[in-house]
């Protein structure tokens, strides 16, 4: 990991010939705010990125954190989600390339806040994300989607291009429902528009040892979710709320703190999970 932190930006992909093998794509998606979720999504792709796999994060949120805390200046935005989205951009024109080797990022805008109402009126508006990921066949491993923290038609999208959600939780005490409510979104996507969809896992953010509730939910939500939930589970940790600020995901910012190690297991479980599947 300490190459990881020593380690400049690598050249964007070249376009290819031959369709490539297509990545798997996992949507990070919680209705509810303030649950780690792009700190999840941008510290899970890192530690991805690590284990030598070719990732790719989509910022489908309109404030754009996890550009941000990949260092993405916002006046080098210049192709956004926003253009995937609205205008059909090339993937390949809004792909950039991050401080870590084997990472990417599409960046988001503030244009994207407009986007929901602006995708109504379109022609197969659930699918237009989808339809600009698979189109992209760069050899990406894995595409992380981190999306808005409600379910419109930004995080809709997402889902129908998703082959599966992985939801970071909260513990706290409305946790349960709140993730009832998104599982019961999921089925109907499913249902509707998705048919592949399904949930890869679930993992308990923001855990807090000191806390004799953080245990409860732990226990409440591994008891209705089984093997769902996921074992690591990601601790509150200073580093890792420091890190954004220096534009850095926190395994290249302190890839010693506890919050670092965390998104490294949880990495190395989700692959784990990940094999099985294709298995």
């Amino acid at each position: 990991m300490v190459l990881l932190a020593e380690a400049g930006p690598y050249d964007k992909p070249a376009p290819v010939k031959e369709p490539l093998t297509q990545p798997r794509i996992l949507a990070v998606a919680n209705q509810k705010g303030g649950v780690g979720k792009t700190t999840t999504t941008v510290n899970l792709a890192t530690a991805m990125a690590a284990t030598h796999k070719k990732v790719l994060i989509i910022d489908l949120d309109p404030q754009g954190n996890a550009s941000t805390g990949l260092g993405i200046e916002r006046s080098a935005r210049q192709v956004t989600t926003y253009d995937l989205l609205l205008s059909d951009a090339p993937m390949l024109e809004a792909i950039q390339p991050t401080i870590v080797p084997g990472l990417s990022v599409v960046p988001s805008s503030v244009d994207l806040s407009g986007a929901e109402l602006e995708l109504i009126d379109l022609e197969n508006r659930e699918y237009r994300l989808a339809k600009a990921v698979r189109r992209a066949a760069y050899g990406f491993d894995y595409v992380l989607i981190d999306c808005p923290p409600a379910l419109g038609l930004l995080t809709l999208n997402a889902l129908c291009a998703a082959d599966a959600v992985l939801v970071p939780l909260q513990c706290e005490y409305y946790a349960l429902e709140g993730l009832s409510h998104l599982v019961r979104t999921i089925d109907r996507v499913k249902r509707a528009f998705n048919q592949n969809l399904k949930i890869q896992g679930i993992v308990l953010t923001m855990y807090d040892r000191r806390n004799n509730l953080s245990d409860m939910v732990a226990a409440d939500v591994r008891e209705h979710f089984g093997d769902k939930v996921y074992q690591t589970v990601i601790p509150r940790n200073v580093r890792v709320s420091e890190a954004p600020s220096h534009g850095k995901p926190v395994l290249v910012y302190d890839w010693r703190c506890a919050g670092s190690q965390a998104y490294i297991h949880l990495a190395s479980e989700i692959l784990k999970r990940e094999r099985k599947v294709s298995a």
